[in-house]
This record gives structure tokens, sequence and C-alpha cells, in this order.
């Protein structure tokens, strides 16, 4: 390996890391906006948040994240809201609940002991979005009878975000396997660096 790969590795790392930081800054003061206005997007923005921070914060380093992609995907709705679109609607919606169960499964993969098989992966991936979009349908409801929330929520319409919630956990899971197969090819590299 050459000295300009290496530098190219290291830089990419710490680009990475601050355009990281810099969506979690920004996710967690619309989150802090929305805290009044909308408590479930608000919640949602908290929850990003500290599943995001676990990677530097275990390892205590702030240079340790995860690709800004992922982070950016995750908040894409609350991005929406920060500028002014309205991105809350099921398109993102289903893009960011896909991505948390994303994360989950990059943080169980890279940062602890467990290691997934490429058909586990998307498997996981897939039934961890059907929970975490069970668990935003029961949070709505939540919010519906307990904080005043004006929401209609149809039993028909819950079924087909479930089950566009299962399509976009399958495909995420498909790029988690597609990802991860490039992370190791990396975490090959990085082994070749330390020798």
């Amino acid at each position: 390996m050459n000295q300009m790969d290496l530098v190219g590795l290291l830089e990419s790392k710490r680009l990475n890391a601050v355009i990281g930081w810099f969506l979690i800054l920004f996710v967690a003061t619309v989150s802090g906006g929305l805290r009044s206005v909308d408590p479930i997007w608000a919640g949602f923005g908290l929850f990003v948040v500290v599943l995001v921070v676990v990677p530097p914060v275990g390892n205590r380093s702030l240079w340790v994240m995860l690709p800004w992609e992922l982070v950016l995907l995750a908040a894409l709705p609350l991005v929406g809201l920060g500028v002014g679109f309205e991105a809350t609607n099921s398109l993102f919606t289903y893009v960011a609940v896909a991505t948390v169960a994303l994360i989950i499964a990059v943080e169980l993969d890279a940062f602890t002991p467990v290691k997934m098989t490429d058909g586990f992966a998307v498997g996981f991936v897939a039934i961890t979005t059907l929970a975490a979009s069970g668990l935003w349908a029961v949070a709505r409801w939540l919010a519906v009878s307990y904080l005043g929330v004006q929401l209609v929520l149809v039993p028909r319409e819950l079924m087909i975000e479930f089950l566009y919630s299962a399509l976009a956990g399958v495909i995420s899971g498909l790029i988690f396997s597609v990802y991860f197969r490039r992370l190791r090819s990396t975490a090959h590299l990085r082994e070749v660096v330390t020798e």
C-alpha cells in the first residue's frame, strides 16, 4: 500500500466523521424545535441521535462514526422538516425506519463480536424494520390517545404500511449485504495498514 492510499483512507474517515457530527447536530436541533409541535418526530429524532452516537461514545473517539449516508437516510424526514420540506410522508418514513434497522445491524456487525452472514443480515434487517414499524405505529397510537395529536389510523392503511416496511427492510438488508462486503474488504485493508 502506498502513502497516498493511506492518506486517502484517513482523510475520508475524518471527513465522514465531520459530516456525521454535523448531521447529528442538525437532527438534535430540529428535534428540539419539534418537541412541542410534533412530539412523535421529536422522539424519533432523539432516538436516531442516540443510536448514531453509540459507536463514538463506545469507542471513546470522535472519529469512529457510521457512514454519513446512513445517518442522512435515517434522519431524512427530520432534515426535510428542518429545511421546510414536508418529508414525513410515507416514502421518507419507510426509508428512515428501514435505515434505523440497518444502523442497528451495522453497529452489531461492526462494533460488537456479533458477525452476520449475508443471508442472516438480510433477514435480520427485514425483521428489525417490521419491528420498528410496529413500534412506530404504537407510538403514533399513544400520541393520538394521550398527547392529543390529530392523526387518523385506518387499519387498512396500517397494513399497507407494514407491507411497504417489509419491502423496504428486504431492500435495506440487501444494501447491508453489499455494503458489508465492501466494509470487510476495507477491514482487510486496515489490517494491511497496521502491519
